[in-house]
């Protein structure tokens, strides 16, 4: 049995399978209707409107509704499209057990404990018929899938089938008027509708379940005297067939196979049982530990079976749907179908019988093919593990051929001649073609798995490793840690493997170096390289690919499962579940075009974008991302998008074109950061010019020599009555008298005093205006005195600007002329896009011989051509027939004949720059996926990713600040010479593997957060429990926590410590906060209730696993407590409990005090929420005691418990994550 899907929640008494969406319904016994997805294994919604248990519940086959029954005594009839219940169906007297739709009539059929069976019209939501006949309650009734016939079982140990075609030949005539007094008549007595065509009497207790087969005329019933009854049924009488013995205890569910002569069961006695209906023996036993399953159903499509327990459900499979194949060479695939070896070729599509392969009990779980000799290794499960080596007939006979047969899970060919055999012993056996052992190689570690490998090498499989082992030098060569792999597929090459797990891909290359890693949310059924290096890969609805660097997509959409085989150009060969050959056409487009980009080869880039319709929305964001926005440029219409890309690319004229469409101010600003970045100050004009920064403009007409404009900023300034923009313009211009007017309008006579002394100007007026300022504080009968005048410094300097040398307003600065990719696309009249160069002659985008340089150089030179300096001026000084006349005659030159006058080549001018190499934080992020990693390398927004992944962290508030920690301590600042920057490098914790330049690729950076550090941070924690001081032990351990998320460790058993560091803290955490909420407790509406509740809160904290001496303080705290309160009882078993721990002298007697006081007052006089008999854990947020076999949450975090009601709230006790939300695990261990 394979489970698929498995949940955790209170126990489910019924279960049913949509038709075609992959959803599950599951009713529990506290009254919930779950709503599954079990392909993404996800609950979708939540159906709560029932009082009690709900026992029975269906889809409809083609509605979008569901009806469900519970001991409400209610039936609800719900749209799971507007989630909602639409109607209730009052009618039965006790509990509903099971509910039904009918598959072609608007009918629900239900049985309730009533002793009735009703028929419903959920149309008219009536009642419109009551099958009476059963004198106990009815425990399952269900329609016939094709027949107008109901069966029935009841405790009153009786199987009934009833005849409905009355029912139905009455729905399709006219309904005859029936008064009341008739309908009561017809409730209580029954009516012609519905009769009992059989009663099927042979069960020694009361019957649990019965069903119809879905095709033949037999009828299967489980009781609770455990045995399960068939039973055969014609046109005049039922009668029992067979009987099935080996449930031991009561039969709660039994089903026929929808698609095999099986009979599936599950029982009270903990076990699901699969029987064979042929030989009716039983063929396997699937057990539980501790619950006890209720209910089965099948998936009425697929090969999905479900089953409830007391802790909720499982669905699995009986066996593996996968065919079983090996591709050679991507020329044909070799797999098995019925009792042959087939051989389908890619190139024809011809498939051929190869051999017959003997039948054996067991599935065949892989298949291994050697071209040189011929032959075929065929691995199954039998007998714990077998093979059998067949030689393929050179004559081409299809015939019984005999086979060597040895024991081992898994058998490859390493080479000519020889095969690998991983036995039980966890060793690889060597044998030659006789099945012969050759030699045998002890593996380093327990192997469960072996794959194939280059020549002279397997790939074997480990707990959390997979290793590349030499069966000729007998080690292991090469390993990787890695989660566990199920499949291992090679490229043609082998230089690339994909390994596979459930949901998860790791490409590595052939020394086993992690490429890439890539994480699904649904399973992952196979995948093959194609002839490009790119891994394409099906899940159960899309097909996939990847590329080495690990980026991903969608190709297209699957209606089923299939496995792929090969790929050839755009089609995809595959074998479906039926083990029948298909070709898929699938469009490479977008995948090669990612792939040509990654490797550079941009000839083939252009063939893509000028022949196909590739570029849209995601491929303008892939090309933005991995830093191609040059190319992406040219496809984008929305403008503002157009205007991000071209500048981050540098194109400042579609930059312009695009910000005087949108016309923004933030544009317009951001064009002139950019604009001023190349120098460009013309653009920059115009974007300050639109924003009226005046300052900056006047700045930049300053650094231009635009004297001119200067001038009109002046005006401007003057106009706008900016005072300080007004004088800054004039000490731009060296404007002193205008400079002097400003500061004495703006009332700083003595500086327009000495501005003007200092320049030499007239002072007069000045004086005088300071002398009446003087003079006008001093009172009438005083005689005023001259004003102190300012004096001017000896060593004062004039204050003027410098005079421009070379006035460049004109043009724009003088830029270096470079070949860029972006030359290769451009626009024509039209607004269509062109190749500018043939694209056969394009060997990369860094090769100038592509372009034209005469024309590259007009259109990149700031300088102009030959006519800007008058050369071709007609009149001008570069006329040619003024050019060498007599008088500039000097004689001839020599020793000049061998100089070579050929003009050098043009391509020279070009100056190609080259691709920056990835920073040290894109290599981190690359190399690991570890959230502290991506952290240390800043980028967060992936950290976090991880972490919500990992852990369902969604409060990140307490993490900034140990994030920032990581990033600053991973870094640090090279002084270099003092006119330029520091040096920032990154400090690499892995440098010592650094042996060569290639290896520094794998660099990883060191981080401060150690888990030596975390223990001594404990340590303080346990002192301030200790002391009392539990504010400041709730925030050591909650430190702990967090930084626990960001830890990186090296071995396995520091993986554990760091496990059991952070069940210390949150139990510590959990105590902590029980004991502050119990000393902050304000008094309640009677001080007798507080003390209670205190009391409570003080039983709990002594139940969490703290160290000895922290239990000795919770105990006696506990004790005293309820002392207090007269719950003599209660304080006793604390004492008794703080006795057995050898407490302090004063602890022992004061408990032995109050144990001998209780033997003589023996009650308590409060009711508390404790019991200590009955194991239970306290909920984070409610603080609430959560008995065993109550229904609980957790975090997925640090595992504290809540009650159900607080899911999707942040845990209190990390805070960080989300209570109830499924997480993958944390990860502090590195791959290797």
């Amino acid at each position: 049995m394979l489970t698929k899907f498995e949940t955790k929640s209170n126990r489910i008494k019924g279960l049913a399978f949509h038709t075609t969406r992959p959803w599950i319904l599951a009713s529990l016994h506290n009254g919930v209707v779950q709503l599954w997805d079990y392909r993404i294994r996800t609950l979708i919604d939540k159906f709560d409107e029932h009082d009690g248990p709900v026992r029975g519940v269906c889809f409809h086959n083609s509605q979008p509704l569901f009806v469900s029954g519970g001991d409400d005594y209610k039936i609800k009839v719900w749209n799971y499209r507007q989630r909602r219940c639409l109607f209730t169906l009052l009618g039965h007297l006790d509990y509903i057990r099971t509910v039904e739709f009918h598959k072609e009539s608007p009918w629900i059929l239900s049985s309730s404990d009533d002793q009735t069976i009703r028929i419903w019209n959920w149309q008219s939501r009536t009642c419109i018929s009551v099958l009476t006949g059963h004198n106990h309650y009815v425990m399952c009734a269900a329609f016939h899938p094709k027949d107008d016939l109901v069966v029935s079982a009841s405790l009153d140990q009786t199987v009934r089938v009833w005849d409905i075609s009355g029912l139905r030949k009455k729905s399709m005539t006219v309904k005859p008027f029936v008064d009341d007094s008739m309908r009561l008549q017809n409730d209580l007595f029954g009516n012609t509708d519905a009769v009992v065509k059989y009663v099927m009497e042979g069960h020694d207790r009361g019957v649990n379940w019965v069903a119809f087969h879905p095709s033949k005329p037999l009828i299967v019933s489980g009781a609770d005297d455990r045995t399960i009854k068939l039973w055969r049924t014609d046109d005049n009488k039922a009668w029992e067939v067979d009987t099935f013995r080996g449930h031991f205890h009561n039969i709660s569910c039994v089903i026929f196979h929808p698609r095999q002569e099986l009979i599936l069961s599950n029982s009270e006695d903990r076990t699901l049982r699969l029987w064979s209906l042929t030989n009716r023996t039983l063929v396997s036993t699937f057990r539980r530990e501790n619950d006890r399953f209720w209910i089965l159903t099948a998936h009425p499509e697929l090969n999905l079976f479900a089953a409830g327990h007391d802790s909720g459900m499982i669905i699995f499979k009986l066996e593996r749907e996968r065919p079983t194949f090996t591709v050679y060479n991507n020329e044909k695939v070799l797999y098995v179908k019925d009792k042959y070896l087939r051989s389908y070729e890619f190139a024809n599509g011809k498939d051929t019988p190869v051999l017959t392969v003997r039948r054996t009990n067991g599935k065949v779980q892989q298949m291994s093919y050697s071209a040189q000799d011929k032959a075929v290794l065929i691995s199954t499960d039998a007998d714990g593990g077998s093979y059998d080596l067949y030689l393929i007939p050179k004559d081409g006979r299809t015939d019984a051929t005999d086979s060597k047969r040895g024991t081992g899970g898994h058998a490859v060919f390493v080479g000519r001649d020889r095969f690998a055999v991983l036995d039980k012993t966890s060793q690889i056996i060597v044998k030659d073609m006789k099945n012969d052992e050759v030699k045998r190689c002890p593996l380093p570690f327990t192997a469960d798995m072996m794959f194939a490998a280059p020549t002279g090498s397997v790939l074997i499989r480990g707990e959390d490793r997979v290793a590349m082992y030499d069966v000729q030098q007998r080690k292991v060569t090469a390993e990787l840690m890695c989660p566990p792999v199920k499949y291992a597929i090679w490229a043609a090459n082998s230089s690339y493997v994909a390994l596979i797990g459930r949901d998860h891909i790791v490409v590595a290359n052939r020394k086993l170096e992690q490429q890439c890693s890539i994480s699904e949310t649904i399973r992952i059924k196979g995948g093959a390289w194609d002839e490009n290096g790119v891994f394409i890969y099906t899940t159960l609805n899309h097909i996939k690919y990847c590329l080495p660097n690990g980026d991903n997509g969608v190709v297209r959409t699957l209606d089923a499962p299939v496995y792929v085989t090969c790929i050839k150009g755009n089609r995809m060969h595959c074998l479906d579940r039926e083990i029948k050959n298909r070709v898929i056409s699938v469009d490479p487009t977008e995948y090669r075009f990612k792939h040509a980009l990654i490797e550079k080869r941009y000839a083939d880039v252009l063939k893509m974008v000028k022949a196909s319709q590739l570029i849209g929305t995601s491929i303008i964001s892939y090309l933005h991302k991995k830093g191609f926005p040059e190319i992406a440029l040219h496809f984008v219409q929305d403008e503002r998008t157009r205007f991000s890309l071209a500048l981050e690319c540098g194109n400042i004229e579609i930059a312009l074109e695009s910000a005087r469409v949108l016309n923004d101010k933030d544009c317009w600003h951001n064009l002139g950061v950019a604009a001023l970045r190349q120098g460009n100050h013309q653009i920059v004009e115009t974007a300050y010019q639109h924003t009226k920064n005046f300052e900056r403009l006047s700045f930049l007409y300053l650094i231009t020599g635009n004297i001119d404009k200067l001038k009109k900023m002046l005006k401007i300034s003057e106009m706008r009555g900016d005072v300080m923009g007004r004088f800054q313009n004039s000490l731009f211009l060296g404007d002193v008298e205008d400079r002097i007017n400003i500061l004495n309008q703006s009332g700083l006579s003595p500086l327009a005093y000495i501005t003007a002394a200092t320049h030499g100007l007239p002072t007069e007026a000045l004086a005088e205006r300071l002398h009446a300022a003087a003079a006008e504080g001093v009172a009438e009968d005083e005689e005023p005195q001259p004003a102190d005048l300012p004096q001017v410094l000896p060593n004062a300097k004039l204050l003027f600007p410098p005079t421009p040398i070379m006035r460049v307003h004109e043009s724009n600065w003088p830029l270096l002329t470079v070949s860029k990719a972006a030359t290769f696309i451009n626009k024509n009249e039209d607004n269509k896009f062109n190749l500018s160069v043939d694209v056969e002659d394009v060997g990369g985008w860094d090769a100038g011989e592509a372009l034209d340089p005469s024309d590259q150089t007009e259109e990149l030179s700031p300088w102009g051509g030959q006519e800007d300096i008058g050369l071709d001026d007609e009149e001008g000084v570069g006329a040619s027939a003024d050019i060498g006349g007599e008088g500039w005659d000097v004689g001839e030159l020599e020793g000049l004949d061998k100089i070579d006058d050929k003009p050098a080549s043009k391509g020279h001018e070009f100056w190609v720059a080259p691709n920056p190499g990835p920073g040290f934080a894109q290599v981190w992020c690359r190399n690991s996926n570890l959230a502290a990693d991506h952290a240390a390398a800043g980028s967060f927004e992936s950290a976090m990713q991880l972490l919500h992944t990992q852990v369902g962290a969604v409060n990140f508030t307490p993490l900034k600040s140990i994030f920032l920690q990581l990033f600053m301590g991973s870094r640090s600042s090279l002084a270099c010479s003092s006119a330029t920057p520091s040096l920032l490098l990154g400090v690499q914790r892995n440098a010592a593997e650094f042996t060569t330049v290639k290896s520094r690729a794998a660099g990883l950076p060191v981080t401060p957060v150690t888990l030596a550090s975390l223990v001594e941070r404990l340590k303080a924690g346990y002192a301030s429990v200790t002391s009392g001081k539990f504010s400041d032990a709730l925030v050591h351990f909650q430190y702990i926590m967090h930084n626990l998320l960001l830890v990186i460790v090296d071995t396995k058993s520091e993986v554990q410590e760091a496990k059991e560091l952070l069940s210390i803290c949150r139990e510590y955490v959990t105590g902590v906060r029980l004991e502050i909420t119990r000393k902050e407790l304000s008094q309640g509406p009677t001080a007798v209730e507080s003390a209670v509740r205190q009391a409570e809160l003080a039983a709990y904290f002594t139940h969490c696993n703290i160290q000895p001496p922290h239990l000795m303080l919770s105990l006696r705290s506990a004790m005293l407590c309820a002392h207090k309160i007269k719950n003599y009882l209660h304080a006793a078993s604390f004492g008794k409990r703080l006795i057995e721990i050898n407490p302090p002298a004063d602890f022992a007697t004061q408990a032995r005090k109050v144990v001998k006081f209780a033997e003589t007052n023996s009650r308590n006089e409060n009711s508390l929420d404790y019991d200590e008999r009955n194991p239970f854990v306290v909920c984070g947020l409610s603080f609430k005691p959560i008995y065993k076999g109550s229904a609980l949450i957790r975090c997925p975090y640090c595992a504290a418990t809540f009650l159900p009601e607080h899911s999707g709230k942040v845990c209190p006790t990390c805070q960080i994550s989300q209570i109830g939300k499924e997480a993958s695990g944390l990860q502090v261990l590195p791959s290797k």
